[in-house]
């Protein structure tokens, strides 16, 4: 969030005489943003500066020799390695979701005019895109007969739910075993019999059942093992036995995919000697719940302790601020950012001689960290040429380009349109539309909590316990709450203070529309909303009471 950093400029360069903070700003890369070369890298640099009211950029210059003996830096390889050269399950689940996407045009023929996304590829980050896309539209879709758009509604978010995860499981196939692919659709498929369960689930359930021993059938073929694990097999291999005390931290983009090779390495007789730890991010993705912050501190103190666990799969949590000393090979799996993610995660790598390994079978992720490294050298050059510059000279930029800037925002604030304020309005289910609460009911709590203070709204949902029940600055977690309808995750119910289970809803899985206009829209934080909401008062709630809860 840049508001803070934005209030102390308009502190220094108002009229006002405030004493300002004094900051000091740690990072291992400043970036070059989409500079093409050192010139326009000096300008990226400087205007981070000026929105950081930074001075002075200080980096190591007299004593690199003395730091590098020291601070070990990685040497990084790009190992390009091969695919599959026939993939039966690719094309088994790329023919079924063809499949879906057409029952989802037949209830919804203008399905392909909801997004502004084309060239969607199956088994990519774009098509997994114009699903996210595509849903939120969905949600959007408004007829004259209610009872129409709500089956509709909830049936387009059904096919697009199983299109996501068939996805899922066509790029875990892409870069696991396809038992692991297969394992994960089963999963889902589980949980789909074990909830609502509709008609359209129904059948979308006996068409993935009546191909499930075909893709067993492709899943036990030897002609069908991956090279790509192969090779991680290679370099797996080969760099315990030059050092049977190596320590890997294994880069992967997504969840499952740390789930499918935490399971292939565990059985794998090369590897299993290994015994992975995981390490995942906190918040929630689809079903599944992330790691606690102590379930997170206790794998890290583990790994760095122990000489049982040798390897740590992880995703982008363990890209920054994770210091182990003992690691000296790490390994980025079809894992690629921009040049300040590779600098940080290649300095996971703390020990002497170590190793940072991209492995890729993809031509154009191998291009990008080329293109990385040759921006790292720029920015490098930049740092220097700036830092050879005369201060003043220097703060007169940094000056220049702060007043710029303040003046752009402050002809911005005055043509900004204000949010609409006041007003109920109606809260939707954000998959079949069914009418959950009004925004007049909705109390906020310690400003990061939204409650609905409506005796009524507990008709209208069902809760199971909890799974993992936690208290938290006077919240105390109790139940999952989904929509009586159709079972779309609404949030929690939890206690606090003297006021038991209640609800405490996600603006994500509503759609939000206008009483007299019947406008709808779709938040996907509760900062951008469009209405206002009173703050939670105790003493509203006990003056009546049976219109709350007790």
């Amino acid at each position: 969030d840049a508001l803070p950093i934005y209030n102390y400029l308009d502190m220094k360069l108002g009229s006002g005489a405030a004493k300002l903070p004094q900051i000091i700003g740690l990072t291992a890369s400043v970036g070059v943003g989409k500079s093409k070369n050192v010139k326009e890298t000096k300008n990226y640099i400087c205007t981070l500066c000026a929105i950081l009211d930074a001075h002075v950029i200080s980096t190591v210059r007299e004593n690199k020799e003395d730091l590098e003996r020291i601070v070990f830096k990685p040497q990084k390889y790009i190992r390009e390695v091969g695919k599959r050269q026939k993939d039966l399950f690719f094309e088994i689940i790329s023919r079924m979701m063809t499949q879906t996407e057409a029952m989802a045009k037949s209830v919804y023929p203008t399905l392909e005019s909801l997004s502004n996304i084309q060239n969607r590829a199956v088994g990519t980050q774009k098509y997994e895109q114009w699903i996210v896309d595509t849903q939120k539209k969905c949600r959007l879709i408004q007829m004259e007969n209610k009872e129409e758009e709500s089956l509709i509604c909830r049936t387009l978010f059904t096919y697009t739910e199983h299109l996501r995860k068939y996805n899922d499981a066509l790029m875990i196939n892409d870069d696991a075993r396809t038992k692991d692919a297969i394992a994960y659709l089963e999963e889902f498929f589980r949980n789909v019999k074990n909830g609502g369960y509709d008609k359209t689930e129904k059948s979308l359930t006996e068409n993935f059942e009546a191909k499930q021993s075909e893709l067993n059938m492709v899943s036990d073929d030897d002609l069908n093992e991956n090279p790509k694990l192969d090779d991680l097999t290679g370099i797996l291999d080969d760099e315990y036995r030059q050092n049977p005390q190596t320590r890997t931290l294994l880069f992967v983009k997504t969840r499952a995919l740390v789930t499918a090779l935490k399971n292939w390495i565990e059985e794998s007789d090369t590897l299993k000697h290994l015994k992975p730890d995981i390490l995942i991010g906190r918040s929630k993705r689809d079903q599944s719940t992330g790691m606690t912050l102590p379930s997170q501190k206790g794998v890290l103190d583990s790994f760095k302790s122990s000489a049982d666990s040798k390897m740590l799969i992880a995703t982008s949590v363990a890209d920054e601020g994770i210091d182990i000393a003992q690691c000296n090979l790490v390994l980025l799996y079809e894992y690629v950012g921009n040049v300040i993610k590779m600098i940080q995660v290649r300095g996971r790598g703390r020990a002497k001689d170590s190793k940072c390994i991209l492995v890729t079978s993809k031509p154009d992720q191998a291009e990008k960290e080329r293109v990385n490294i040759y921006h790292e050298d720029m920015m490098n050059n930049a740092l220097e040429e700036l830092q050879e510059l005369d201060e003043n000279k220097f703060l007169n930029m940094i000056t220049t380009l702060q007043l710029a800037e303040k003046k752009t925002r402050d002809i911005q604030k005055l043509s900004t349109k204000r949010k609409a304020e006041g007003g109920n309005k109606k809260l939707l289910c954000g998959r079949c539309k069914s009418v959950a609460c009004f925004t007049d009911d909705i109390r906020t709590i310690q400003k990061s909590h939204h409650a609905v203070f409506d005796k009524t709204f507990e008709k209208r949902y069902r809760t199971k316990p909890h799974t993992r029940p936690q208290s938290f600055l006077g919240i105390t977690k109790k139940s999952k709450l989904s929509c009586k309808e159709c079972l779309h995750d609404w949030g929690i119910t939890a206690n606090y203070l003297t006021l038991q289970d209640i609800p405490l809803i996600k603006i994500d899985s509503f759609v939000v529309e206008d009483i007299e206009t019947h406008e709808q829209n779709h938040f996907r934080k509760w900062v951008d909303v469009n209405f206002t909401m009173k703050e939670f008062d105790i003493a509203e709630v006990n003056e009546n009471p049976q219109a709350h809860f007790q």
